[in-house]
């Protein structure tokens, strides 16, 4: 049994960090404990294929579920790939490797396929491990656990000390991870990131099973595995800060052109693109449309510290969309697949604005019954469409077939296809 193991057994889920009480509604609060070293010390980071393949090997003849962590360079580097991965499992231990010098992860990807893999917050470590060759066929997700079990915070370091009484160092967590060689503070710091992940599945799966809710989990976990790569986003543009204040077409089109420019230049350098030229600079040359480098110079966010060649190629990008035909110019807004905004709703769809109002109070309801998020419970997004768009007869297997037919799992359908039928039908 390992140390976490022994503290989860005295007390199967600690409150310090806003664990659900137990069915009598005692809260007994433990001090929790600093963890400040991985049980076998720090390892040697992996950055050679021949140690790779060793490490491989010891994972492939491990037992039980593999701890899966990854670290990227979010705010310092162009996109977001992973530079440091990390696992752990039992009979293997904990291995740290560098998927800089090691890009192709796909053989331990491979070695590990018929294992279940322990994330928390998967969807955001998923992709940037499918770009190295990793990717799991079944998983475990600490943090959605903590949500459909009802806990209040669920951040890695509430879990792991409100679960199992540790307190995880929070140092580290957006440090430059692109940096090399990676300092000793920041390795300690990844390898207790998976250093009790498997523990807190583990306490966490019981308490679901408690909850009569680890099917449910389950088939959350598998959709969230089988789900496709997610498809680029159209018009990544419009997602700049501040786009509420850009209104007129040729307003939009300065902010496409410098946004274009800005990410050109981010990916040629392998920055984030705020480090080249930050949202607000861009909003405010579109609203402000400068003729000249030396009214460009003048704005918020382009100021001394900028060279009179970088000056220049914004001044260009501007002046591209200045000259663009009317034609060419982008529409104002996006086009929207499915209902429009629900503020709109009283005006165009006073029943739909009805139907949504007595849906959102019943799943409201619902979801505070079951004491988890309304979003875990069912998607906002599927509540507006079935609103919306009600089936032609409401009714229990209508409700239900338009429900699955947005992609909610089987266990919301369950549960929400009743208060659903209900709230339209009143």
């Amino acid at each position: 049994m390992t140390d976490a193991q022994e503290t989860a057994a005295a007390s199967t889920l600690r409150t310090t960090g806003g664990a659900p009480p137990d069915d009598d509604g005692s809260s007994a609060v433990e001090a929790p404990i600093p963890l400040l070293e991985p049980r076998e010390g720090i390892p040697p980071v992996i950055a050679d294929e021949d140690t790779l393949a060793e490490v491989t090997a010891a994972f492939a003849a491990g037992s039980g579920p593999v701890a899966v962590d990854a670290e990227r360079a979010s705010g310092y580097r162009y996109g977001q790939r992973a530079y440091l991965v990390q696992l752990r499992r039992a009979g293997a231990g904990t291995a740290l490797i560098d998927p800089v010098a090691c890009p192709d992860l796909s053989g331990l990807g491979e070695a590990l396929a018929g294992a279940e893999w322990v994330l928390h917050a998967a969807t955001q470590d998923l992709p940037c491990l499918r770009e190295i060759g990793m990717v799991p066929t079944r998983l475990f997700d600490t943090e959605l656990a903590g949500r459909l079990a009802g806990f209040p915070r669920v951040g890695l370091g509430a879990m792991v000390e409100g679960v199992l009484g540790f307190v995880l160092e929070k140092g580290h967590s957006a440090v430059d991870w692109s940096t090399r060689p990676l300092p000793e503070p920041w390795l300690r710091y990844a390898a207790l990131d998976v250093e009790l992940l498997v523990d807190l599945r583990d306490a966490l799966e019981k308490e679901l099973d408690r909850q009569g809710k680890l099917e449910w989990a389950q088939q959350e976990f598998d959709a969230i595995a089988s789900a496709p790569p997610a498809e680029p986003r159209k018009d990544p543009w419009r997602r700049t800060s501040g786009m509420h204040k850009v209104r007129r077409r040729r307003q939009l089109a300065v902010v496409r052109e410098l946004w274009q420019t800005r990410d050109r230049i981010a990916q040629r350098r392998d920055v984030s693109p705020g480090k080249v030229l930050g949202d607000a600079a861009i909003v405010e040359a579109a609203l402000s449309l400068p003729a000249t480098v030396h009214a460009l110079a003048g704005l918020t966010g382009f100021g001394h510290r900028m060279g009179r060649r970088q000056l220049e190629q914004w001044q260009a990008a501007v002046d591209r969309a200045k000259a663009l035909p009317d034609a060419a110019l982008p529409q104002p807004g996006q086009p929207v697949a499915g209902p429009p905004p629900p503020r709109a709703w009283a005006d165009k769809d006073p029943a739909a604005a009805a139907r949504l109002t007595a849906a959102r109070a019943a799943v409201s309801a619902l979801a505070e019954a079951l004491n988890m998020p309304q979003e875990n419970l069912i998607t906002p997004d599927t509540v507006r469409r079935v609103c919306w768009e009600p089936p032609k007869e409401v009714d229990k297997e209508a409700v239900a077939e338009a429900l699955a037919g947005y992609g909610a799992r089987a266990w919301q359908v369950e549960q929400v296809t009743p208060v659903l039928v209900a709230a339209l039908s009143a």
